[in-house]
Formats: C-alpha cells, sequence, structure tokens
C-alpha cells in the first residue's frame, strides 16, 4: 500500500520524532521546519505556511511545534513580540487560516498547564483553562484560535511527555534517571501532582485520530496521576539504582520563588479512552519498556 501524505510542524522534537518513527511505513511525513536547509518553513510566517499546505496532498495536519520553556516563557511574559507568543500562538494562527483555505484538518498538541492547577481531582475537558505562567496562556490561547476557527479540528492536551529510548531533548523520565546516576538529584516535591504521558502511547493515539477522523479536545496523557517524589521512587526501585532519595516540597518552594507553579497537572483520560482500539500503558509498563 502507498503511504499516506502527512504534513506536520515540530516531527523532528521529542514527541513528533517518535510518531515519525513508529509510523514511518504507514505515513509520507512532511515536516514544516525553519531548520530546513532544502525547504526552510517559518510557522510564523503566514505566507509561507500557506504555500507549504498548498502544495500538500495531506488532508491532516500535526501540529507538535512548540515554545516549551516554560521558564524561558516566564521571562518573556505579555510578550507579544516574543519567542514563545509568536511560536505557540501566532504560528498556531497561520496554521488554522491556512487549514481553512485548502480545507486541511488539524491536530493540535496542547498542554495541561492551560489549567491553574488547583484542583485536587485530575482535571476534565469540560474545566475551565486558567493559565498561571505566559507558556499555559500561549497555549490556551491558541486552542482558543483553533476551537472559534471553522476548520476541522483535534487538540489532544499532554502533560510531562516521555518515552522509552533517550533522546536530545532530556525528557521527564530521563532527567530523573540523569540525576540519581550523577548521584545529584535534587529533592522532588510530594505536594506536586502531574500526569505522565508515554510519548510511545501519544504516537498511537494521534495515528488513531486520523484513522478514525476524531474531532474535538482530548486529554492524552496515561490517565494517571504522580507525585514528583512517588514517580522518582518508582524509577530508582524499577531500575535497582538504590538512590537516596529525598522529599521536597513545592510548598515551600514557592515560598521563596515568585514564578508561578501549577499544583496539579493530571489529566483524566475518560474521553480518548472512549475511542481507543488498543489500550494505554500504564506508568509502570512504560517505564519497564525504557532503554537507559
Amino acid at each position: 500500500m502507498s503511504k499516506i501524505p502527512l504534513i506536520g510542524t515540530g516531527l523532528n522534537g521529542l514527541v513528533g520524532s517518535k510518531f515519525v518513527t513508529d509510523f514511518s511505513n504507514r505515513y509520507d511525513f512532511d515536516n514544516l521546519d525553519l531548520r530546513n536547509s532544502i525547504r526552510p518553513i517559518d510557522i510564523t510566517d503566514e505566507k509561507q505556511v500557506l504555500a507549504a499546505l498548498s502544495r500538500s496532498k495531506a488532508k491532516f495536519v500535526v501540529h507538535m511545534a512548540a515554545f516549551t520553556d516554560v521558564t524561558a516563557a516566564w521571562q518573556q511574559t505579555n510578550d507579544q513580540n516574543g519567542l514563545c507568543y509568536l511560536v505557540n500562538v501566532r504560528g498556531t494562527q497561520n496554521l488554522v487560516k491556512a487549514c481553512d483555505k485548502t480545507g486541511k484538518h488539524l491536530i493540535h498538541l496542547s498542554t495541561a498547564y492551560v489549567f491553574d492547577g488547583l484542583k485536587k481531582e485530575m482535571y476534565l475537558e469540560t474545566d475551565p483553562t486558567n493559565p498561571i505562567e505566559w507558556y499555559g496562556k500561549t497555549k490556551a490561547l491558541a486552542e482558543e484560535v483553533i476551537i472559534s476557527s471553522n476548520i476541522n479540528w483535534t487538540i489532544l492536551r499532554i502533560d510531562q511527555p516521555f518515552r522509552n529510548d533517550p533522546f536530545p531533548k532530556i525528557d521527564t523520565l530521563h532527567r530523573i534517571i540523569e540525576g540519581i546516576r550523577g548521584g545529584q538529584l535534587y529533592p522532588q516535591f510530594s505536594d506536586h501532582f502531574f500526569g505522565p504521558t508515554y510519548i510511545n502511547d501519544l504516537a498511537k493515539i494521534i495515528d488513531l485520530v486520523i484513522r478514525q477522523k476524531i474531532t474535538g479536545l482530548y486529554h492524552a496523557t496515561s490517565g494517571e496521576s504522580w507525585s514528583d517524589f512517588t514517580f522518582a521512587q518508582l524509577i530508582n526501585e524499577h531500575f535497582g539504582f538504590n538512590f537516596d532519595l529525598k522529599e521536597g516540597s513545592l510548598a515551600k518552594y514557592l515560598a521563596t520563588n515568585n514564578r508561578p507553579y501549577q499544583k496539579n497537572t493530571a489529566l483524566n483520560t475518560d474521553q480518548i479512552k472512549k475511542h481507543l482500539d488498543f489500550k494505554l500503558k500504564t506508568v509502570k509498563q512504560a517505564i519497564a519498556e525504557t532503554i537507559i
């Protein structure tokens, strides 16, 4: 069978490259990337984006490119000329406009950081967004652009993604492994909760969205809630590191730091599970598959 043409952004990143690797037999990928030496595409340039989508036969656009450095984003707060806003908001606006003109379906990766982190339970898709820092704000604005458009769209929210193999951009799991191996892992918060996203499964969800032409807003994490401390404990025990893991406190950290920090970003995944034709790996199963 011939491969399905698929256009995307961020296909060489932490998440995108795993999707490309795992589904190289199914899709013919076209990555819009400013660093492409043959055909550089700047997603903040509306004309370049429209030209790229216009010449593509792909019916779906997978938008994974984003400015994700939360600390650097915070330093750009309210700066609409800053790279965080330009990539996350302006880039998304350009893709939406181009999808509208070319009739393509946009699949957009978003984040749990659109929430304020005050909810004690896992967040639902119906919970109102209320970002407390600039990265989350720009991603929430990008969501608003998509939702208010007339295109076919799918938004997949993720949180703290990790994959089973090492990658140049270190993920949540491998950052802890490196810290333990180097004997320099700082105390891990026991009062901060998140929903780990296994990228290998996320790649399958993106493929599912394309295959089933799923539209709407979905949470696409493991559907589990972990504290930083219990997540690090699991890693420490599974790999037999026997590291003297220390317990930290987000509350104490926030008392000495001005930067906002969500206390909880765990996401409920009941809605996406209604569509799945495969079973998501648990966090424990995902870590068991990890190569170190």
